[in-house]
This record gives structure tokens, C-alpha cells and sequence, in this order.
């Protein structure tokens, strides 16, 4: 069980990113990314002794972090934030699907694929409104926005199968991350003469929020959550990202719910619940 609480701890910090980050929407992607990244690392310097890795899992560790977010912010860009959005969140299912592909000792059952897949169509229809148009001279987009769940389910399971490394080092993945993002931010701007905007007081506040929480501290619990539990259970329980970022825009955001939204939520919970029936049932994750 302190799997599950450490995951929901993640997943509870990681609905914030929307309030944060649509506060943050006149900035660069790359340079809010990549500073809040450092900042995130930045607190792992408490336990830098924790660092020293195999050079395999820090390309592991840092191709998930840094992979996820340059696809994913590349893909903003060429196609709408709609379609991106809810293609990039096939990651939880991918976490569930992919498990005995990645953890050989993981077995599917219906009820993992089951939630999984209720949780999709909850988050694509929270995402989406019911209403989605995909359109061919977006590929290019869709395409950066499917490789970066991959990406991502992928980073999640592979920390699972690696040499064993103590949760401390994922902020030398946070920190490395984030000088990339900087990096790229620093080449667009060479290449394309992208203005590197005056950061204000308030500017400065939301990045550290976005550093210590969604960037930084999410990041810790959700490898110390994986390393402990069920990645089948995760990647389901996972779909409640959406649902609880939903409410907070309607809290913080000025966002109002719809009937349709609320169905969808109910889905996402109902989802979550089959997906994680092995916990009513007392079995062990694997």
C-alpha cells in the first residue's frame, strides 16, 4: 500500500502542472521546463552521493525525463494542444500493456486492460470535450505526441527492471534535463531569433512551485512508487492525473464542469477501481 500512496502522492502534485503551467504560458516551454528541471534536481543535491549510477540507467533516466518533455513540447508545436494532449496520455495504458514486455515476471489479466482502457476514454473525453478532429497535416505532431508516451511508459518501466538505484539519483536526472532543455531553448533562440523574455518576481515563484512539486518532487514519488509496486495498478490508477488537473482548473483556473466532463470522470474512477481490483483482493503487485 505505500506503493499506492506514494503514486497518488505523484499524481495528486502532477494536476497542479496545468494551473501552473497555464500561468507560466507566455514563457519559452523550453526555458520554464528547463529551469523548473533544475530547480527540481537542484533539491536532490541533499543526496548527490545517490547520483553515482550505472551510465546505462542515467541514459535511462535521463532519456525519459528530457525525452518526454522535448517530444512532447515539440509536438505543441505542430499540432493542436487538444489532440496532443490526449494522444500523449496514452502513457498510463502503455505503462499497463507494456509491463510483460518490459517486466517478463508481469502477467495481464482482463481487468488490468479493462481499467486501463475506461480510464483512456475518461481522460480523452475530459481532454477532448467530445470533441476531436485529427487532421493529416498534423501527423508530424500526433506522431512526436505517441513517442513521447512511449517515452515515458517506458522510462517508468525500465527504472522497474534496472540494476537497482536509490530514488535519490532521479535528481541528477531532473538537473541534467534541465540543462538540455536550456540548451535547446539557447539553439532556438540562436536559430531562430526567439526573444529570451525578462523573468518577473511572479515569473520567478512559479517556476520554483513547478520545480519543487510537478518537476521535482512528483518525479521522486513516482520512482520510489514504481520500484515498490504494481506497474499495472500504477499505470491505472495514473488516468486520475486528468480527472484531478480538471478540477483544479475548475477551483484555480476559472474552468466550469460540463455533464459530459463529470461522466467522464466517473469513468476515469471506475477505471482506476478495476484496474486496481488486486488490491481488494489482497495479492501482492509484481
Amino acid at each position: 500500500m505505500a506503493a499506492i500512496g506514494l503514486a497518488l502522492i505523484a499524481i495528486l502534485i502532477w494536476s497542479t502542472l496545468a494551473v501552473l503551467g497555464s500561468r507560466l504560458g507566455h514563457l519559452p516551454p523550453f526555458l520554464s521546463v528547463g529551469l523548473a528541471l533544475v530547480v527540481g534536481g537542484l533539491v536532490g543535491l541533499f543526496h548527490v552521493k545517490d547520483w553515482k549510477v550505472p551510465f546505462g540507467t542515467l541514459a535511462v533516466g535521463i532519456g525519459g525525463i528530457f525525452g518526454y518533455h522535448a517530444l512532447l513540447f515539440t509536438a505543441f508545436r505542430l499540432a493542436p494542444a487538444v489532440e496532443v494532449n490526449l494522444l500523449q496520455y496514452l502513457w498510463p495504458l502503455l505503462i499497463v500493456v507494456l509491463s510483460p514486455v518490459y517486466l517478463p515476471h508481469c502477467r495481464l489479466t482482463f481487468h488490468h486492460v479493462a481499467g486501463a482502457f475506461l480510464g483512456l476514454v475518461g481522460a480523452g473525453l475530459v481532454i477532448s470535450g467530445g470533441r476531436l478532429g485529427l487532421q493529416l497535416a498534423n501527423l508530424p505532431g500526433y506522431l512526436l505526441a505517441l513517442a513521447a508516451a512511449f517515452t515515458w511508459s517506458s522510462y517508468s518501466l525500465l527504472t522497474k527492471r534496472a540494476r537497482p538505484f536509490p530514488t535519490g539519483a532521479v535528481g541528477g536526472f531532473c538537473l541534467a534535463s534541465g540543462l538540455l532543455s536550456l540548451g535547446l531553448f539557447a539553439l532556438d533562440a540562436a536559430v531562430f531569433g526567439t526573444v529570451v523574455p525578462a523573468l518577473t518576481a511572479r515569473d520567478g515563484a512559479l517556476i520554483l512551485l513547478l520545480g519543487l512539486g510537478p518537476m521535482g518532487a512528483a518525479f521522486y514519488a513516482w520512482d520510489a512508487a514504481l520500484k515498490r509496486g504494481d506497474s499495472r495498478v500504477i499505470g491505472a490508477l495514473a488516468y486520475l492525473t486528468p480527472l484531478l488537473s480538471t478540477l483544479n482548473l475548475v477551483l484555480w483556473g476559472g474552468k466550469h464542469l460540463t455533464g459530459g466532463s463529470m461522466a467522464a470522470m466517473g469513468l476515469i474512477v471506475l477505471g482506476a477501481v478495476i484496474g486496481s481490483l488486486d488490491l481488494f483482493r489482497g495479492k501482492q503487485a509484481g
